[in-house]
Order: C-alpha cells, then structure tokens, then sequence
C-alpha cells in the first residue's frame, strides 16, 4: 500500500513538473476541436469589426464629399489615410509584435482600435475625421496581421486553407450584413451612428476574445534578447519572403484601384440610384459568404498555389466590365458587381493561406505584420492612384475609370507570376493550449 502511495505521489510530482516546464516555454497541448471553432470565430468577429470599418467609408463617399465641401481625390484621402496609417503601424509591429503573447497583444490593441472608432463618430470636420481614420488605422492594420499570424500559430497547415476561409468570412459578412446596416443607419440617424455600432459590436467580440483566445507564447522566447530590428532583418533576409510579399502587394494594388470609387462611378453616371447602392453590397457579400467556405475547402484540395493563380486570372474580367458599366437593369449590374466580390475574395482565401505558409515559423508574426504593411501601403498608394486617374466632366460624370481596370490588371499579371516563386513551409504548428 505504501509503494503505491509513493508511485502516486511521484506520478503527481513528475506532472505537476511537466506542466510548469510547459508553461514556462509554452508547450501546451493542442486545441479540442471546440476551442479551436471559438477561436476562429472570434478571430472572424475581429475581421470583422475591421474590415466593416474599413469598407463603411467607400458607400459613404458621396454623402462625406457632400457633407465636407470636398472633391473626390479628398475623400480617397479618407480611404488611403486609414490604410496608410495601417502600413505604418503594421511596419513598426514587425519589430516587437513577436515579443508579446498573442491574446494579451491583441485584447490591447482592439480595445484601443475601438476607442478611435468611436472617435470617428463624434468628428464634427474632415480634418477631425481624417485624424480619427488614421488612428484606427494605425491599430486595425496590427490586428489583421495579427488575426492571420494566430492562424497560422495555431492551425495545421492541411486544415489551414478552411480555417483562413471561415476567418475571411468576415468579408463577407461585412459587406452583406454590415455595410447595408451601416447605410440604413446613416440614411436614418446619420452618418455617424455607423461607427457607433461598430464601436459596440467591438465590445461584444471582446468579450469573447476574453474567453476563446489561448495563451500562445512559445515564439516569445526566440525573440528575447534579440535587437529591435531582429525580425525585421529576419524576414527581409529571406528571398521567399520578399517574393511572397511583393506579391500580396500586387495583389492588394490590383484590387483597390477600381474598388473604392465603384459607388461614386455608380450614382454619379447614374448606373444605379442612390437608393440601389445597398443591393451591390448585399448581393456581393451573399455571394462570398456562400462561397468562402467553398473556397476554402478548395484551396485545401487543389493546392493554394493553384487556386489563388486561376483566381487571379479570372479576376480580370469582371474588374474591366464594372468600370464600363452603362445604365442597365438591376439584376445585370448586380450580376456583374456579385462577379467581382466573389473573384476578389476567391483571391484573398488561397493567397492568404499561402502568405501564411510562405513564413518562416519563427519569424511568422513579424512577417505577417509587415505583410499586413505592405498591403495597406498598396491599398494606400492604389487608392491614391485611383482618384487621380478618374476625372469629371462637365455632366459632373465620372470618366477615365476604365484606366483604373488596365492598372489592376497589369497588377494582377504581376501577382500571377510572383507566385509561381513562392514556396511554401507545411510542418506542423507548435501545440498551443485548451
């Protein structure tokens, strides 16, 4: 009876050891399939709210250049300011964001990402709320890369193209529930009540980030001692990762010429009425929602690479066809409108999943922050290019679009061939915990 007391108490001992030693260098066991569905959730709850921020702007354009007095260039200020702050911000991440646990980093930077939200609610100017949009960008643009590099912590690479499509659900979702939401309010109770809401559906993600997220924390140590610039050299040193990065940027570029002036080229050639506006988000995010798990399904058993390169090429068309939309039915120009969300979601799923496969494991949160920058930055600079392309005529109708579509093509060639490049690391992901 003794011995057996004693090899209990050894057991006892021996995993009570293990378990601190665990902790101490983060090796924790893996996520129950429960866990890891509320983390994924709460990591699309955090796109989510971001993405909506971000998007809320564009169907907003012709209300804010009314409003503020200003011209269509100023507004794609607006546009680019928050996605150049998010570039910046995402830059500088790179050189600390691995020295931080993940779910203490992030709780910190969406509690602060909320407050400028709400800041952009109570501008009473453009220059109040040029200020308000890029301090939420400099915190939103941490929070998408972050969002991607938990993925990539935490999901196996077989199952990662599913996980990143039901995270990119929030696109979806933020166009087919939230910006129709956010017009009906700002048609209603005016335009600030749409970042009031989103302010508050920030709170209730919060919450559930408080719960869901695990400690992740094992890449702190390879980080420790390090200089700031550490990472930063990491993921510059590698050739992979430049490829991989000059190809989200192309990818990012080709897109954000042509997209946020789509409901200012749709009122003011009168395409659309005002009143119609909503039906090109509702109908364009019901077509990715349906779709994203699809895809991501898809990417998983074609291969990333594959699905992302005929995505791209397909892109092409429906990109050219929007900025040569005519005053035609309703149901052919959301046709058109639908084709275009979903080629551009049908880009992002696979080629996220093999950004995030393309990092190191080590240098994988530095790497995602810095890719998180040079997207905002091409979004920045496509946007920026994209208002000086477009021009008015005497109708005060907007011409000239149809050059926004030839650069986003060129773009997406160039995208196409980076990718052939980019190689892939598909070893497991160290084990977070329950």
């Amino acid at each position: 009876m003794l011995d057996k007391h004693r090899l209990w108490h050894w057991r006892m001992t021996s995993l009570l050891k293990w378990i601190a030693l665990a902790d101490r260098f983060g090796m924790h066991t893996a996520l129950t399939p429960r866990r890891e569905w509320a983390l994924l959730l709460t990591l699309a709850g955090v796109q989510f709210t971001h993405v909506l921020d971000f998007m809320i702007m564009m169907p907003l354009g012709p209300q804010l250049t009314a409003l503020f007095g200003i011209t269509d260039a100023q507004f794609g200020l607006l546009v680019s300011g928050y996605t150049f702050a998010a570039g910046v911000s995402g830059l500088l991440a790179a050189s600390f964001i691995d020295r931080f646990e993940r779910k203490r980093l992030l709780l910190t930077l969406y509690l602060l990402f909320a407050l400028t939200t709400l800041a952009c609610a109570l501008a009473p100017s453009y220059a109040w709320l040029m200020s308000a949009r890029v301090s939420a960008g400099v915190f939103g643009g941490i929070l998408s890369a972050l969002s991607q590099t938990i993925i990539g912590d935490v999901i196996p690479f077989e199952r990662r193209g599913r996980a990143t499509g039901l995270v990119m659900m929030s696109f979806s979702l933020a166009t087919v529930v939230g910006v129709p939401s956010g017009l009906f309010l700002a048609n209603h109770a005016g335009w600030h009540s749409s970042f009031v809401a989103i302010a508050m559906a920030c709170v209730a993600v919060g919450a559930l980030a408080t719960w869901s997220l695990p400690r992740i924390d094992r890449h702190v140590a390879h980080a420790k001692g390090q200089s700031t610039l550490f990472a930063l050299r990491g993921v510059w040193a590698d050739p992979n990762h430049r490829r991989a990065l000059a190809m989200s940027s192309s990818m990012m570029f080709a897109a954000f010429t042509v997209i946020p002036y789509i409901t200012i080229y749709m009122q003011a050639n009168r395409v659309l009425l005002p009143s119609e506006i909503p039906f090109i988000y509702l109908c364009g995010g019901l077509v990715t929602l349906v779709s994203a798990r699809w895809i991501g399904g898809l990417t998983d058993r074609v291969g990333k690479r594959e699905m992302f390169q005929r995505m791209l090429l397909l892109s092409i068309v429906p990109m050219t066809l929007t900025t040569l939309m005519q005053p035609l039915p309703l149901p052919w120009v959301l046709l058109v409108s639908s084709a275009l969300f979903f080629c551009m979601n049908g880009r992002m799923i696979p080629g996220m999943a093999l950004l995030t496969s393309a990092a190191q494991p080590s240098f994988r949160g530095a790497f995602m922050s810095l890719n998180g920058a040079v997207q905002s930055m091409s979004i920045g600079v496509a946007t920026w290019v994209g208002g000086l392309l477009i021009q008015r005529d005497a109708q005060g109708q907007v011409s000239h679009y149809f050059l926004c579509a030839m650069v986003g093509a060129v773009a997406t060639l160039l995208a196409y061939g980076l990718s052939k490049r980019v190689q892939m690391h598909t070893q497991a992901p160290a084990p977070q915990p329950t």
